[in-house]
């Protein structure tokens, strides 16, 4: 997987995921998306990011190949260790981030999404979460922030997805356009902003995350502690198994 960075005259930073075919994130490339939200506070050119993808998908979720071919529990380790850290680093990136969802946004997807500060979607993405069906849990904390709580549970519990059009209705997306005019639509967004005061800017982020009502890291923390539990039994390794088995 490659991690595209790009920044225009305007102080835009765009990062654009690319790993075909549907932009899974392994690990590496997970704390490579941490690294690089976190080192935006070094960086006062930078007015606003831009998270993107490539091709099919935002983002599949986590690479369960990659988890199943390393020993015992240090595939699960890592991952949610990679995730936790990109999520809080999106989440408190010292500007303010647009998730640009091109595709279907799935599992640490939504972690990325959800913990953006505005999202805008082409009209064909898909909101979801298969971590039950793939014996984990986690990022219910982020789809808790793209729509209201029950239907999010029930998300949860079926594994359905919903439509870009869906969450604009609940207002948690800014905009759904055609695929052709998604990230014209987050630039033109991300101007609008770069145009502000930066270090008022910077301020009204800190700001934002200051009064948020839940706390995104430990909420998701505490779901990823029965991940870890639903490991220990056997549940996960079953059902990444049953997956890369091609039984579901």
């Amino acid at each position: 997987m490659a991690i595209l960075q790009n920044m225009n005259e305007d102080g835009i930073l765009e990062i654009t995921m690319d790993n075909p075919p549907v932009n899974a994130l392994n690990i590496d490339d997970t704390f490579e998306i941490a690294a690089i939200f976190n080192n935006v506070a070094k960086n006062q050119e930078i007015k606003v990011a831009i998270l993107t993808a490539s091709g099919k998908g935002f983002c599949a979720g986590v690479d369960i190949k990659e988890i199943q071919a390393l020993s015992g529990n240090e595939g699960i380790l890592n991952v949610n260790q990679a995730c936790y850290d990109a999520f809080a680093a999106v989440y408190e990136c010292a500007v303010p981030v647009i998730a640009a969802v091109n595709d279907f946004c799935l599992g640490s997807g939504i972690g990325l999404a959800g913990s953006a500060d505005i999202v805008v979607a082409a009209d064909q993405a898909q909101f979801g979460l298969p971590e039950v069906d793939n014996g984990a849990l986690g990022a219910l904390t982020h789809l808790q922030r793209l729509v209201p709580q029950q239907r999010a549970r029930q998300m949860l519990y079926t594994c359905e997805t919903a439509p870009a059009e869906e969450l604009a209705s609940y207002g948690t997306i800014y905009d759904v356009v055609p695929k052709t005019e998604l990230m014209e639509t987050a630039r033109n967004l991300a101007k609008r902003i770069a145009k502000k005061q930066a270090r008022t800017i910077r301020a009204a982020k800190r700001s934002a995350n200051g009064i948020e009502i839940i706390d995104i890291r430990n909420s998701y923390r505490y779901e990823q502690g029965y991940t870890f539990e639903l490991n220990l039994v056997g549940e996960g390794e079953k059902a990444r198994q049953a997956f890369l088995d091609g039984q579901r």
